[in-house]
């Protein structure tokens, strides 16, 4: 009888053990998430967002629905110093990133917080950089732009969006160095887009556009009268895309993935840090989110945990040596 009763205490404990264990897995799950987008609607962060919230829509691995919060300021730092200062624990909150995001942070534009201050979730998908010049250019490979470009830097003017200190001025920056020429001495020009850009390559105002894969496609799509020369990643890019050479191939080392994904505060529980993750994982190898990814323009670059967090914090300090060669780091 007693040996009875102390098999049954041990079965109620077990099963009660069990039952709180389910609870607690339950309440792990958000139930309000949110994905705060640090700009205004549209753009790149916008895109992120919806990435993420159609795409738990659609596969129910997230039961509550998601909603978008915008959080402009800073490109990315009013939202993370929001995260950080004010919602380190939010367990419901996710935010937007960028490749953009993780150079800011490189260069100190973040405040006094860096890439330590958060916790890295997931990455869910890239883009690329490329070289494009116009359909009837003279430059019909990256090899033979970089020798005009050496020969006479003043020659060849380059265009892009964003300040110096940007992604697409930093991909300018690497072109020229690659070509021999100090980056100083290059002639850059900022436009507010795309389309804006390939109206003065079409008109002969620049020689060169340094654009994004996604971008140049849906131009070419579009019948849009460019050449792309070179894909600025370490190999080629899948369908449409797999017949334009990477500048590696060509001889340059010229590397610029600009990947897209979100991160939380510091202080958010490992159990819910960890559902996102497993969600996150989740979602990735499902046929829908593949297909949402191919429309938005993104290529596969499926990262979430600890493999995220180690390449972000190497990206980052690519990006401080890469911005301090390049005289951008005040000291």
């Amino acid at each position: 009888m007693i040996l009875y009763k102390k098999t049954l205490s041990f079965l109620t404990a077990s099963l009660l053990g069990l039952a709180c264990l389910g609870t607690v897995q339950a309440q792990e799950q958000p139930k309000k998430p949110e994905c705060i987008a640090p700009a205004q609607p549209g753009g790149g962060f916008d895109l992120t967002c919806r990435l993420a919230q159609n795409g738990f829509a659609q596969t129910k691995i997230l039961e509550a629905p998601m909603r978008t919060v915008y959080m402009p300021g800073g490109i990315g730092a009013v939202a993370y110093n929001n995260i950080v200062a004010q919602r380190p624990a939010d367990g419901n909150a996710i935010v937007a990133f960028s490749g953009g995001s993780l150079l800011n942070l490189a260069q100190g534009k973040f405040g006094k917080y860096n890439v330590n201050d958060v916790k890295w979730l997931a990455a869910v998908g890239s883009d690329y950089g490329v070289a494009i010049v116009r359909n009837d250019s003279p430059y019909t490979d990256l090899k033979s732009l970089m020798e005009a470009f050496k020969a006479d830097p003043s020659k060849i003017v380059l265009g892009a969006g964003g300040s110096v200190g940007s992604q697409d001025w930093m991909k300018a920056a690497l072109t020229a160095k690659a070509a021999g020429v100090d980056y100083k001495k290059m002639r850059f020009v900022a436009f507010e887009g795309g389309g804006e850009a390939v109206t003065a390559l079409r008109g002969g105002h620049i020689q060169a556009y340094m654009g994004d894969a996604a971008e140049a496609r849906t131009m070419l799509d579009g019948g849009a009268p460019i050449r792309i020369l070179a894909v600025f990643n370490d190999k080629r890019l899948p369908g449409k895309m797999s017949d334009i050479p990477t500048a590696a191939e060509q001889g340059f080392d010229i590397n610029w993935p600009i990947i897209r994904g979100f991160y939380m505060g510091p202080k958010v529980s490992d159990g819910e840090y960890n559902w996102w993750v497993d969600a996150f994982n989740k979602l990735m190898k499902t046929p829908e989110f593949a297909q949402m990814q191919e429309q938005q323009g993104l290529f596969p670059f499926d990262k979430a945990g600890a493999e995220l967090d180690s390449y972000v914090k190497e990206r980052v300090q690519f990006y401080t040596e890469l911005a301090d060669s390049f005289g951008l780091i005040k000291k």
